[in-house]
């Protein structure tokens, strides 16, 4: 029998009042549709980078070693070093390496967390309904080489019709309300194809929860 180990994965988003529920279920069925269900990771929204980093940091000194900790935050750039390296030398991070970790604790959502979304231009049609616009969403199959402005561009003109099919007041793509929901919409295989940090993280994943013995 393969053994399985409890991972927690404290995660940029979600900030801990009126998102924190909505991140927890977004990223929980994100999981469940990658194949993970019944050996589900512990998702730990943490709201800002920073806080995420701070947790991950607290968990690996005062938590069991038996439990895996892994750290999932938006690259913000493209991703050209490994990954401590990326967030040690990034502006407005700086942040060193615990003595504890490695780089396979530490994963990105390239560039932002969005990026995920626009793998499945299915899911998004779906949600958004007949007036979305794929045409506005950027071009090109390299997922992770999309600026984060451009992505937000390409959702905001895509969905800039789409508000009276949705019923909100604001007819454009909006993070809050929507980000969480369509994560737990679209599917796993999909953003692995196009995103090899997602497939990094989902690999990872897989080794230490073991197979599905149901």
């Amino acid at each position: 029998m393969v053994a399985r180990q409890q991972v927690k994965i404290y995660v940029e988003g979600g900030s801990k009042g009126a998102l924190f529920r909505e991140c927890k279920e977004g990223f929980g069925k994100f999981f469940e549709n990658a194949g993970l269900a019944g050996r589900m990771p512990k998702v730990i929204p943490c709201g800002s980078r920073q806080e995420a980093y701070k947790d991950f940091c607290t968990a690996l000194k005062v938590d069991s070693t038996e439990i895996l900790h892994l750290l999932l935050v938006d690259s913000e750039a493209p991703v050209t070093e490994s990954p401590w390296l990326h967030v040690l030398h990034r502006e407005g991070d700086g942040w060193k390496k615990p003595q504890d970790a490695t780089d396979q604790d530490l994963y990105f959502m390239v560039q932002v967390m969005e990026s995920w979304v626009l793998a499945d231009r299915g899911a998004l049609k779906n949600y958004f309904g007949t007036d979305f616009k794929e045409n506005k969403l950027p071009k090109g199959n390299q997922l992770e080489a999309i600026p984060k402005l451009q992505v937000f561009q390409g959702l905001k003109d895509a969905t800039r019709e789409c508000g009276r099919h949705k019923g909100y007041q604001s007819e454009t793509y909006h993070k809050g309300r929507d980000s969480f929901e369509i994560l737990g919409k679209i599917q796993p295989r999909l953003v692995a194809n196009a995103s090899p940090e997602a497939a990094r993280l989902l690999t990872r994943l897989g080794a230490a929860v073991g197979p599905d013995s149901r």
